[in-house]
Parts: structure tokens; C-alpha cells; sequence
């Protein structure tokens, strides 16, 4: 009975709301799951405490919080629908304790890795790969989002004070600090712009090669990324545009930037968004706090 009421749902689902086939294989595996669990009750015997024993389980199975949410997910659409199609009365998932979502920890590459990089593009005769570079020091400098970076204007850098001006998310704006070896990039990047542009104009500081007047796609420059890590002898899976705002605010972080102007820099709304950085320690700063903090001192005596 279990078994065709887990096939009438999965129908249901896949026909009239267009679930994905991946969530409906999915749910499928989580909802057998859980009734061979109960092997020997009803679909109405089913309550709130063993749904909790079910999740102790799962627990000790060593199931990841992303794998027991997803398993609540299917079985709270479950006896939704059963209780849309007059089989049971009572939802035991109601107010049923679920464990928090785990925040994946941003990955980030190394000054090595991205100096690696740009070296790579600055010496290619290739003039796409010299404007990538540009791009990547400049993200690096900045922690621009990439479709920050694909829109910015010309008028948008001030090469005097060595600042970016960004307009970010929701039309919010901001100025950000840059480097000055990234300024340097920059400089040289717009002098040949202006020999590739030629007669044609554009108002975008990375103008599409085809053309000029849109600017560069997020896609074309991810390809591009990929195509650099290639040459520079890093593996390109563990490239991506985001990682480089990633890398510059593990850099300020691990440089003991405080967390406001990091905020600040990111464009981040509410600081603890930002706060998910501070996870990512340098050796650097642990071994500060082994060396130098009063009570690991006194544990080491």
C-alpha cells in the first residue's frame, strides 16, 4: 500500500508541477527509505516522534544536514499530498525540528596561484588574454562580482585616488580601494584598448571583441579563466569567476581586516554574510594565537 501511495505522489509531482526528474528519482529513494524504515506501520500510524527517531537515525548513519533536509523536504510534500487526497488527516512534519542548513565554506586560490595567473596573461601575445588579466587583477583588488566587473563603465575607475566605483545588487553603490599594481594593469590594459576599439566606441571598460558597444559576457570571460589556469599549470575545475572575489576577501580576513570594511568592500547587506570568511584562517594567524596568546603560554610551560 505504502509502495503505490510513494508511486500516486511521485506522479503527481512530475505531471502537475513539473518537478525536475532529479527530485522526483530523489524523493523516490528518500520516501522507500523511510517506509522500510517503518516496514511495519500504516501511512495513518506514522507520527511526529517517529519522524524524530527517523532522523536520529539518520544522524548516526552519518548523513550530512543537506541529505536529512532534503529527506524532510520529500516526506512534508508526501503528506501534504495525502492529506490533499483525503488518505490521512494528520501531517506529522508540522512543526517537526530540522537540523540547520551547513554553510558551505567559500573556496578561495592562493596569491601563488592567482599571481600565476596573471603573469600568464600579461605576457601572452594574445591581446584577449592581457585584457583577462586586467580583469582578474582588478576582481583580485577589488572583490567585484563578476557581473559588477562585466558592467563597469570606463568613467567608472578614478586612476588618481586609485578607486572603483561600483554599482552592485539592487542598484546599491559603493567605492572600493584598488591596488595599485592593479591600477598599473589597468593603465596599460586601456591603452590597448584603445587600439582595439579603433573607430568603434564603447562606454563598458571590457567591451564584447565582436561588439563593442555590449560588454563582455560572464561566459565568455569564464572560459577564458578556464583557459588561462590551463596555461598557468593550475587545474581549471577548481577556477571560476566568484572565486576571486572569494580569494580577496580571505585575503583581508587572514590580514586581519576588520569584518565592517570587508562588508563594505563586498557590498554585503548584512555583515553576517561576511562573517562566513572568517572560518577560513591562515597557518599564518593559528600559529600567531599558539605563539603569542597568554593562556597557550602557560600551557606550553
Amino acid at each position: 500500500m505504502n509502495l503505490e501511495l510513494i508511486e500516486m505522489f511521485l506522479d503527481t509531482i512530475s505531471a502537475e508541477n513539473g518537478s525536475a526528474e532529479n527530485t522526483v528519482i530523489s524523493y523516490k529513494y528518500d520516501l522507500e527509505q523511510f517506509f522500510n524504515f517503518f516496514s511495519d506501520k500504516n501511512i495513518s500510524d506514522i507520527s511526529r516522534q517517529d519522524l524524530k527517531d527517523f532522523l536520529i537515525y539518520l544522524n548516526s548513519q552519518g548523513y550530512s544536514s543537506k541529505s536529512i533536509l532534503r529527506k524532510i523536504s520529500a516526506l512534508r510534500d508526501f503528506f501534504k499530498f495525502l492529506i490533499t487526497e483525503n488518505i490521512t488527516k494528520d501531517n506529522p512534519t508540522i512543526n517537526l525540528d530540522t537540523p540547520k542548513k551547513e554553510k558551505k565554506l567559500p573556496d578561495f586560490l592562493t596569491q601563488e596561484e592567482i599571481f600565476k595567473i596573471i603573469d600568464t596573461a600579461a605576457l601572452s601575445e594574445k591581446f584577449i588574454f592581457r585584457r583577462d588579466g586586467a580583469m582578474i587583477s582588478l576582481m583580485y583588488a577589488s572583490g567585484l562580482r563578476v557581473s559588477e566587473l562585466i558592467s563597469l563603465k570606463t568613467s567608472s575607475v578614478n586612476f588618481k585616488k586609485a578607486q572603483v566605483f561600483i554599482k552592485g545588487k539592487g542598484n546599491k553603490e559603493r567605492i572600493v580601494p584598488i591596488a595599485l599594481e592593479a591600477i598599473d594593469y589597468l593603465a596599460a590594459y586601456i591603452d590597448e584598448r584603445e587600439c582595439f576599439l579603433k573607430k568603434n566606441k564603447s562606454e563598458y571598460l571590457f567591451p564584447s571583441v565582436k561588439k563593442p558597444s555590449l560588454p563582455l559576457t560572464r561566459d565568455v570571460f569564464y572560459k577564458q579563466l578556464k583557459e588561462l589556469a590551463c596555461l598557468s599549470g593550475i587545474n581549471p575545475e577548481k577556477i571560476h569567476p566568484h572565486i576571486l572575489r572569494h580569494s580577496f576577501a580571505t585575503f583581508l580576513i587572514n590580514h586581519n581586516t576588520g569584518l565592517r570594511s570587508v562588508q563594505k568592500m563586498l557590498g554585503h547587506e548584512n555583515i553576517t554574510t561576511t562573517e562566513i570568511y572568517t572560518h577560513i584562517l591562515s597557518d599564518n594567524l593559528k600559529n600567531a594565537v599558539q605563539n603569542n596568546h597568554p593562556l597557550a603560554k602557560i600551557l606550553k610551560k
